[in-house]
């Protein structure tokens, strides 16, 4: 073949990616990778408000040890549980492993729960519920807690769609044939209350 043949075959193929392109885009091909930046952008989110409400564990347990020291097993719980949610080294396809994916969310759940009995043992202390650094932190945590449930919901919306289109038609066949390393996502499962910090009545403020 002549060098003006394989160029003239060269200009041909280009021209048809060129026709090709809009009616693929129009067909969706782009749709899961959208979805999946999507999806790492909702995780992303995730983490940062946990990652968020960690920073808020020590000076909490801190501010409660000031006063109520002997609460020793409950603070240490709390202290323990945070250490387990941050020392874990999440993997890189944690939202494609369902174990790695289930002990981060199980991790995080044991937080909530050590929190929330701390919070409970709180309503003993009048003076501490009373003290001002107590109360801005617990402001702080509970906007925490709204926004990681806020985020947590985001996810599983992004989830949702995401597996949605590789599974139906037509995304199934652009996964088939573009996005072969596609694989369904984990998401959280529905933990009623499990986002929600007791609220503590601070009672009148002192004036």
């Amino acid at each position: 073949m002549s060098v003006l043949a394989v160029a003239r075959s060269r200009l041909r193929a280009g021209a048809f990616l060129l026709l090709l392109a809009p009616m693929l885009a129009a067909c969706g091909v782009n749709t899961i990778p959208t979805l999946d930046e999507q999806v790492k952008a909702a995780w992303a989110q995730v983490q940062n408000q946990y990652q968020r409400r960690a920073d808020l564990v020590p000076n909490l347990v801190e501010t409660v040890r000031g006063y109520a020291s002997h609460e020793r097993e409950t603070l240490e719980a709390v202290v323990n549980a945070r250490a387990r949610a941050t020392q874990t080294t999440l993997p890189a396809d944690i939202l494609t492993n369902p174990e790695a994916f289930k002990r981060f969310q199980e991790s995080q759940q044991a937080l909530s729960s050590a929190l929330a009995r701390l919070l409970a043992v709180v309503e003993n202390y009048p003076d501490l519920k009373a003290n001002q650094n107590f109360q801005t932190l617990m402001a702080q945590l509970e906007g925490t807690e709204n926004r990681i449930a806020v985020a947590r919901r985001d996810h599983i919306g992004a989830v949702q769609a995401y597996n949605t289109e590789i599974r139906t038609f037509p995304g199934v066949i652009w996964a088939t044939i573009f996005y072969r390393d596609a694989k369904v996502k984990e998401s959280f499962t529905a933990e009623p209350g499990a986002q929600q910090v007791p609220r503590v009545d601070f009672g009148k403020r002192p004036s």
